[in-house]
């Protein structure tokens, strides 16, 4: 059993008692010595003011000055608490009140002294709520004493580990890269304390990238023992029983489509697509979905793992799961195997709208899996194995005429598509894009992971209309600060596209830029550089909009054995499957369709009784914040390996010359784009040899003094790649020739 303050607080809230045993039970503490370590918690922060015991039962107390943050520190030691909400003011921490914090932990802070128009409000950090590096990266070193120490390689980290001796001939560490658990944080001015779990290699080049990846963001790398023994003992048999409570559809053709290497990584296959013409000439798909709710109850070791973990994360081909191996011999959809499902049945006209909708517990029977690389083929030539013929008039119907007419949908409405050369996610959805990828090479991917999207629409619409706890995914608008480069950028282009800076960005903006984006040489950079201006998913309890996908209302669902939200939102629907009320009272003959659309604006009752909405609502709401968490460290983990590739790619190119686009100046100098791999490097001012430069901000440039030459935002210039900082993924160039001749305009002040 592992909890945090922070995991104890959100099952706590201030205006309920909660049972020390409600807590005993959703924190998984199973034997005495678990208890104890609980209730010496509790005792802790009853006594620091945190929360207070009533007859046995615990509620959670707030103050005004009071906020709860994660700490951003820099390597200067500067250090800020960010609160959750995105217009709340950035809190300064002078270092003597760090209260021995690290970068990144989540924190409870005092504020000690307001803010001003100027200046920051001030704190002090009361109580750390979370751990953030329970591991670190770190360089052995020998002191004079002959004492081991791990100093991080994250310079936010600004400490130094005695390292404890468990087995390792730690003189053999030395000058190394090493994986270390933090055994003891600081205690007043007592160091911390660690073990060296992985000696990695004598540096980060001689690491593995994905070992590198999985030790600084402290990524599990196994199941503990107790979840795989409830993972290998749980019954896969379907009960004649449950066969009944759901549409069977078993004789119906039935087909998944999955990545091309999916097997090869083994990942779960949660999605499957029937077909059916109806008698109004309508189309009827049915997406299925693995209902893996089914095998994963609350409060049990499974459960409470997989909302630690809350997402796979994908790094190459390593897979950090959310579940264990041993659950896909009931819940992956293999063909000529019965599975239960949970159905979303779209009824589509002949423009792609959708006119009705249900969501329906099933149990299907899969007759084909492909891959999307052979649906593209059979769909292309038209052809096929005499067994797959029946197939392939299906995917005909949807990749030829229901998901184009979809996207068209979407497209009025003001979505955009991102083009992109790899596959960079193996999610069906837009995954952590935050927009709808499209591959010239395999477009089927993109048109499937249109009828995917919509799918997330029509179930978070539901469950609204319902007004069921929920929790949904949105996406916030760019910043244009985040935008004015790029803008910048592609009118030195001379691409005819303007933005008014008073008027909020809206997704149309985006679609009609990507218009422009064809017309140049650079399309590839300028699709690289718009995706990196988007905000990535956040997750939240109340419908917002989605920016980069262009709905008012979405969320995940598609992927319960991959992601932990979309698991709650499958319990969610499967509590209205169970648990809704379809009428006011019982003494009302006839009540509305709960598993359908037409129910909507019917409702003036609760559908769910209160003792469950709440319940829900309370486990949904101590969610959120730990959700968004790992989903940014999960974004962070991929990035930075796809960073380190990169940076390995180039080490190998030093001292070639490449092709590249000014995509970024500063007064330090210029970042540049090499068009042929996407890969960004910096052009150090003190490299620019023939002149002194001068930066001048209003026109992003750089200028020479004497010569009168620019280098500016859409400058084409030939670089060398001069050296490459592997861990750092920092790689500096220098010009061999290019940039432009300055204007009157150019020269600074």
């Amino acid at each position: 059993m592992e909890f945090s303050i922070a995991t104890i607080l959100s099952l706590l809230s201030p205006d309920k008692l909660v049972p020390g045993k409600a807590l005993e039970k959703k924190l998984g503490c199973e034997d005495e010595q678990e208890i104890e370590k609980l209730q010496i918690a509790l005792d802790v922060l009853e006594k620091i003011g945190v929360l207070t015991k009533d007859f046995g039962k615990y509620r959670r107390l707030t103050e005004d000055d009071v906020v709860e943050a994660k700490l951003r520190c820099s390597s200067k030691g500067f250090c800020f608490a960010i609160q959750d909400e995105e217009d709340a003011d950035d809190i300064y921490i002078r270092e003597t009140h760090l209260s021995n914090a690290w970068n990144s932990d989540r924190v409870l802070v005092k504020i000690i002294k307001e803010g001003t128009r100027r200046r920051s409000p001030e704190g002090e950090v009361k109580l750390i709520l979370e751990r953030a590096n329970p591991s670190v990266l770190a360089r052995v070193l020998e002191d004079k004493e002959g004492e081991h120490l791990a100093v991080p390689l994250d310079d936010r980290l600004l400490f130094e580990l005695q390292l404890r001796k468990n087995g390792l001939n730690l003189d053999d560490a030395v000058n190394h890269l090493v994986h270390v658990n933090v055994t003891r944080y600081p205690i007043g001015q007592n160091p911390p304390l660690g073990k060296v779990v992985r000696i990695l290699g004598s540096d980060a080049e001689a690491a593995a990238d994905t070992d590198i990846v999985s030790s600084k963001h402290d990524l599990p790398q196994e199941f503990p023992e107790r979840v795989l023994q409830q993972a290998a003992n749980i019954n896969s048999e379907i009960s004649e029983e449950e066969i009944a409570k759901r549409l069977d559809l078993r004789d119906v053709l039935t087909i998944s489509i999955e990545h091309d290497i999916s097997k090869n990584l083994d990942l779960f296959f949660e999605n499957a697509l029937t077909l059916e013409h109806t008698e109004e000439e309508h189309w009827r798909l049915g997406v299925h979905i693995a209902d893996v709710a089914h095998f994963i109850e609350p409060d049990t070791h499974l459960e409470r793992e997989a909302r630690k973990r809350c997402t796979t994360v994908h790094l190459g081909n390593k897979i950090i799961d959310l579940l264990p191996k041993q659950l896909r011999r009931c819940c992956s959809l293999l063909p000529n195997e019965d599975r239960l499902t949970v159905s979303v049945f779209l009824i589509l006209d002949d423009k792609g709208q959708v006119i009705e909708y249900q969501i329906k517990p099933t149990i299907i029977r899969l007759d084909h899996q492909l891959t999307y690389s052979e649906v593209q083929t059979m769909i292309g030539t038209g052809t096929t194995k005499p067994e797959l013929e029946s197939a392939l008039t299906m995917l005909n119907h949807i990749f030829f005429k229901i998901s184009p007419l979809v996207k068209a949908q979407r497209l009025q409405r003001g979505g955009f598509d991102i083009s992109l050369d790899q596959v960079t996610s193996y999610f069906k959805d837009e995954g952590r894009i935050g927009a709808i990828a499209s591959y010239s090479n395999l477009p089927v991917l993109s048109l499937m992971t249109e009828l995917m999207i919509l799918i997330g629409k029509v179930v978070a619409e539901h469950l609204n209309a319902l007004q069921v706890p929920a929790i949904y995914c949105s996406q916030g608008k760019p910043d244009w600060d985040e935008l004015e480069d790029l803008l910048k950028l592609v009118s030195n282009l001379e691409l005819d596209f303007e933005l008014d800076s008073e008027a909020e960005i809206q997704s149309f903006d985006y679609y009609h830029l990507i218009q422009e984006f064809g017309k140049s040489d650079y399309e590839k950079v300028l699709h690289y550089l718009l995706l990196n201006s988007l905000k990535p998913n956040k997750y939240i309890q109340h419908p917002a909009p989605h920016f980069g996908l262009a709905y008012p209302i979405y969320t995940h669902c598609i992927s319960p054995g991959q992601r932990y939200i979309d698991l709650q939102i499958q319990r969610v629907l499967k509590t209205v499957f169970e648990h809704g009320r379809d009428r006011r009272t019982t003494r009302v003959k006839k009540g509305v369709d709960l598993y359908s659309n037409t129910c909507h604006g019917q409702i003036d009752w609760n559908v769910l009784a209160p003792a469950i909405q709440n319940s829900l609502e309370a486990d949904l709401h101590s969610l959120i914040t730990h959700l968004n968490e790992r989903e940014k460290i999960a974004q962070d983990a991929e990035s930075d390996l796809a960073g380190l590739k990169k940076a390995e790619e180039m080490k190998d190119r030093t001292g070639k010359i490449f092709n590249g686009l000014i995509t970024g100046v500063q007064s330090y100098g210029f970042f540049v784009q090499i068009d042929d791999c996407l890969v960004e490097g910096l052009v150090h001012v003190s490299s620019l040899k023939d002149d002194w430069y001068e930066y001048n901000p209003k026109h992003t440039c750089l200028v020479g003094r004497k010569n009168r030459k620019a280098y500016r935002l859409g400058d084409k210039v030939e670089v060398e790649v001069k050296s490459v900082d592997y861990y750092r993924q920092q790689i500096d160039l220098v010009t061999v020739c290019g940039g432009s001749d300055a204007v009157d305009g150019d020269f600074a002040d």
